[in-house]
Order: structure tokens, then C-alpha cells, then sequence
């Protein structure tokens, strides 16, 4: 079966492509040519994944699934939220999200936050949503080069170390993007019985 993965983010490839049975064909958007952007205009997480994948779907035919994140913390009232990637402006990089993020809580006690992931899939027709989250402390201070992001700044409950400072495979155990594409999978193989 082909199912096309709403990225161009080769990483999130591989992860996907791991966890899937060989029954599944993923495809990434450059792998179909598909390189119109994709407006993400939307107020919340949920939505953005949506118009991912049911644009792909309308302008393509294949049955497409798409996933959003955001970085969700207490004391900013779930700030950053949908617009993680652009915290400090439009072309911000991640160091300038993370040099907002820390200055706006420098002075807070409450560091609680979680990192949520929705991954939206359509087909048959049919749109589902799977979504993945763990929760944790935004440090206060960088900890560590791994990953991306805010990954650096987060430490998932019951851990000592962040994101930034686990490999690949310590943060795919725990991680928000894993747990939703765990749930998308378990949908998978169950609808189609492989």
C-alpha cells in the first residue's frame, strides 16, 4: 500500500519508515514532486496537521498522513503552541526560539511543559487523528547538542538529562512524535489486518 508522509524532512522519514511494516510503501512529498507550500495558517496544532494532508490528498490523489508539534509551556499560557517554529519571528532560527523562550521565563518557578504532536491521516475518504504528548520542564539553560528544536531545553518527566542530550533512539522511547506514530501504525495495521 503507498501512503504518502506530508514531509520533506528526511529524519521523519526514516523514523516513520522504521515502525511501519514492509506493507507500506511511505513516500515523502519531494518523492511524489510535490513542492507547492502549504499554507499553515491555522490556530492549533490539530488543525495544522489536517491541511496538510488533506491538501496533499486533494492536489495528488494519494492517501497522505501529516503530523504537527508545538512546545506547549504553563507559565506562557501553552505558548509557543502552533507557532513554535516561528516564536521570535517569521525566519526565526531554533537559538532564537530558545533565547525567547528562556528570557520569558526567567523569572517563572513553574517550568512545566509538554510536547505535543498530532499526526492527521486521510484516507479511504476518511480523516483520523492520532495524537502523541510528553510532558516535562523547559530547563534554564541549554543542555546538550542532539536533536532539534527545543530539544536542548526540555527534559521529559522522570528523566535528568533534555532531548538535546539523549541519542535518537533514548528520545524515539519517550517521545512525543513516537507515541502518535505508534497509535498511527497500531491504526494501520489493524484496518488492514497485517
Amino acid at each position: 500500500m503507498k501512503l504518502v508522509f506530508a514531509t520533506h524532512n528526511n529524519n521523519k522519514l526514516d523514523e516513520v519508515k522504521d515502525l511501519l511494516s514492509d506493507s507500506f510503501e511511505i513516500f515523502s512529498l519531494k518523492d511524489i514532486g510535490f513542492f507547492e507550500e502549504i499554507i499553515e495558517d491555522k490556530k492549533t496544532i490539530i488543525e495544522n496537521s489536517k491541511i496538510k494532508c488533506i491538501t496533499v490528498q486533494q492536489k495528488t490523489g494519494y492517501d497522505c498522513f501529516a503530523d504537527d508539534t508545538g512546545l506547549e509551556v504553563e507559565a506562557l499560557d501553552g505558548a509557543p503552541g502552533v507557532l513554535s517554529k516561528r516564536f521570535a519571528g517569521l525566519n526565526a532560527s531554533s537559538d532564537d526560539n530558545i533565547n525567547k523562550l528562556l528570557y520569558l521565563l526567567k523569572e517563572k518557578t513553574n517550568r512545566n511543559a509538554q510536547f505535543k504532536t498530532v499526526i492527521s491521516l486521510n484516507i479511504n475518504g476518511s480523516l483520523k487523528t492520532f495524537e502523541g504528548i510528553c510532558k516535562g520542564t523547559i530547563s534554564t539553560k541549554r543542555m546538550g547538542e542532539s536533536g532539534f528544536g527545543y530539544d536542548p531545553v526540555f527534559i521529559p518527566n522522570g528523566s535528568k538529562i533534555s532531548f538535546g542530550q539523549m541519542t535518537m533512539k533514548e528520545k524515539n522511547i519517550i517521545a512525543h512524535r513516537s507515541i502518535a506514530i505508534s497509535k498511527l501504525v497500531n491504526y494501520l495495521t489493524n484496518l488492514y489486518q497485517f
